[in-house]
């Protein structure tokens, strides 16, 4: 399997975990059927992509790229669909986690195997 489908199907098992997560918020406590039944769905597909990838790429290493970067992309979900506000220190702490991320695909020698 060559590198970009692997970081493809991460990718794909990302973006489902943010619709996921902006479905939780939606849900209201789970007291709406569409978004609470939305969310599952969304975990579901993102746990499958997510397992798959693991095939090629060691679980520390998935993983904090999925979190990583599935904190900063609903961070901005928040920001843009939900209203929520970020200062100064959590525009700092995502660039640093979006930094963090990098190191790991630029300089490390266990992101794929």
């Amino acid at each position: 399997m060559n590198l970009t489908t692997v970081y493809a199907v991460l990718v794909v098992a990302i973006i489902f975990e943010v619709l996921g997560t902006s479905a939780m918020q939606a849900a209201q406590h789970f007291t709406r059927v569409v978004p609470t039944t939305m969310m599952i769905v969304c975990y579901a597909i993102a746990f499958f992509f997510l397992s798959w990838s693991l095939r090629y790429v060691p679980v520390g290493i998935a993983y904090a790229i999925w979190s990583g970067l599935g904190i900063v992309l609903i961070s901005a979900v928040g920001y843009f669909v939900f209203g929520q506000k970020l200062d100064l220190a959590a525009i700092a702490g995502l660039g640093l986690i979006i930094a963090g991320v990098l190191v790991l695909n630029l300089f490390s020698k266990s992101t794929f195997h």
